[in-house]
């Protein structure tokens, strides 16, 4: 049966700050991304909206076309009704019958009023959305112009990032494997919970790197043995003392640089 090798804090402390200086690696290339991968989502859907917008304009418009339509041949059938009312007064035997078709041609003489004022407002309505069509069709080609001009700066940067990252993210997934479960966990929460994403940090000037508060003497020769793993009481992050950081830093250096 195989020994299992017991790992020391040593090790684990300097496998944590190597998962730190890879894992700020990715934050500084997705730093330099910034809010662009959010403008362009942002963009395309304002281009998707407007053009949703535009198609609705359009269909509008179909729509009030054929209201006109139906309004005209309305017109040309109470037209129709009143020549063929007219031509049934001239053979009518009493003046009931008369005035009965009196009253079909006033009512038919309404319905051509009536059809030709909704035309109008029907014209209106046309010229309204072809205004509002002209202005969003001209939003529409800036945005899309826009939009161009951002994925055409997000694709530049991503040329430059993407393998480093899609690199760095594979390390730091081995690198997380070299380190215990617990301690990962407790990394990734110190992460979460600080500003800058620095979950290790290592001891500057007597403090806490980034920090301001001074750490006992006693508690820095502690740091420096490696014998147990010591975290910063004001913040969180868990320490290391400057000699390793900067060994390791200097190891992970020469790793990006093969990347």
């Amino acid at each position: 049966m195989a020994t299992k090798v017991e790992v020391s804090v040593e090790d684990k402390l300097r496998a944590l700050y190597d998962l730190q200086l890879i894992d700020s690696r990715v934050d500084e290339i997705r730093n330099v991304r910034g809010e662009l991968p959010l403008e362009v989502e942002d963009l395309e859907d304002e281009v998707s909206g407007l053009k949703t917008r535009m198609d609705k304009l359009k269909s509008d418009l179909e729509t009030i076309n054929y209201e006109i339509t139906a309004k005209k041949n309305l017109i040309e059938e109470s037209k129709t009704l009143m020549k063929k009312y007219a031509e049934q007064q001239k053979n009518v035997r009493n003046s009931r019958e008369f005035n009965s078709l009196s009253k079909e041609i006033e009512f038919q003489e309404l319905e051509i009023q009536l059809a030709e004022k909704n035309i109008k407002e029907f014209k209106a309505q046309i010229e309204q959305k072809k205004e509002v069509i002209d202005a969003t069709k001209k939003n529409l080609a800036e945005r899309e112009g826009h939009l161009k001009h951002k994925k055409s700066e997000l694709d530049a940067i991503l040329a430059e990032t993407e393998k480093e990252e899609s690199a760095l993210l594979k390390k730091s997934q081995d690198f997380e494997a070299k380190i215990d479960e617990r301690l990962v966990k407790a990394y990734k929460r110190i992460r979460n919970n600080v500003k800058n994403g620095l979950a290790v940090v290592p001891v500057e000037r007597g403090a806490s790197g980034g920090s301001f508060f001074t750490i006992p003497p006693q508690v820095q020769v502690e740091i420096a043995s490696r014998k147990k793993i010591i975290t910063d009481e004001h913040s969180g992050r868990i320490l290391v003392d400057p000699v390793l950081a900067e060994e390791e830093q200097e190891k992970m250096q020469k790793l990006f640089k093969k990347l």
